[in-house]
């Protein structure tokens, strides 16, 4: 059984290192996995002209780097004992399909937003909190600082 962390840039952090605490807790292995389009994407920021577009193998490789580095920048020294996963389709349903495949016994995700205020999850939050096969732990922002 295994700890999956759902990770969505820096704003991941919080939700990251709790989820490397759990999964020691438990004896558990981590697995990190970060969604991505898929589709071609324009390979130049939009102050610059257009070079070429990207094609869903650069966008892997891309967010292949991406999850890496803030795996690396959440744990430091112990991003080598995390497993990192990247998924083409929307992040909640990467989530579930993740958990599932692995036979995750939680999932760790990250709050977006303010939700000190409504209290109010986003979309991935809420798919994966109706679809999980496990418990799911949603970390405030807060606990980012």
């Amino acid at each position: 059984m295994t700890v999956v962390v759902g990770v969505d840039g820096p704003a991941s952090y919080a939700a990251i290192r709790l989820a490397a605490q759990e999964a020691r807790y438990r004896a558990a292995p981590l697995l990190a996995v970060m969604a991505y389009s898929g589709e071609r994407a324009l390979g130049a920021p939009a102050a610059r002209p257009l070079a070429t577009l990207r094609t869903a193998e650069d966008e892997r490789v891309v967010t292949d780097a991406m999850l890496s580095d803030i795996v690396r920048d959440a744990l430091g020294d112990q991003a080598g004992d995390v497993a990192c996963r990247t998924v083409v389709g929307l992040p909640g349903r990467a989530l579930v399909a993740a958990a599932r495949d692995v036979d995750a016994q939680l999932i760790v995700l990250a709050a977006r937003g303010d939700t000190r205020m409504a209290r109010v999850l986003g979309a991935v939050s809420q798919h994966v909190l109706r679809n999980a096969p496990c418990p799911v732990l949603v970390v405030p922002e807060a606990s980012n600082r």
